[in-house]
């Protein structure tokens, strides 16, 4: 379930403490996040209690996921490297081409930050 924010859901804080508990019915009846601002500036959200509840379950399992999605993609990346390895597919340096390969690196790092500066 997806809770998007109403344009119609955006109060002055001012008047939410003025009004907070018909607030409070129409967040818990709408299940609806009402967005307060300060000087016409939004600050703060207020969420019925459960609904704040699913979301952040919801961005635990998510991130449980990101990393065992991770842990899967390292290990794959592993095992094609143990592979290229096995196979001979690699190169060998030395210090003085280590060194030129390095140089190679910032060379085409700096040409593609030139050529991203906006004129």
């Amino acid at each position: 379930m997806q809770i998007k924010i109403n344009l119609e859901n955006i109060q002055t804080l001012t008047d939410f403490k003025r009004n907070a508990k018909d607030y409070v019915e129409r967040i818990k009846a709408t299940k609806s996040p009402l967005v307060l601002t300060v000087n016409g500036k939004a600050e703060v959200v207020v969420q019925e209690a459960q609904a704040f509840q699913d979301m952040m379950d919801r961005l635990d399992r998510a991130e449980e996921e990101l990393k065992i999605l991770k842990k899967e993609t390292l290990r794959r990346e592993i095992a094609i490297g143990i592979e290229q390895l096995d196979n001979g597919q690699y190169t060998e340096y030395d210090e003085e081409s280590l060194l030129c390969f390095f140089e190679d690196i910032k060379a085409r790092g700096r040409k593609r930050l030139e050529q991203n500066k906006t004129p």
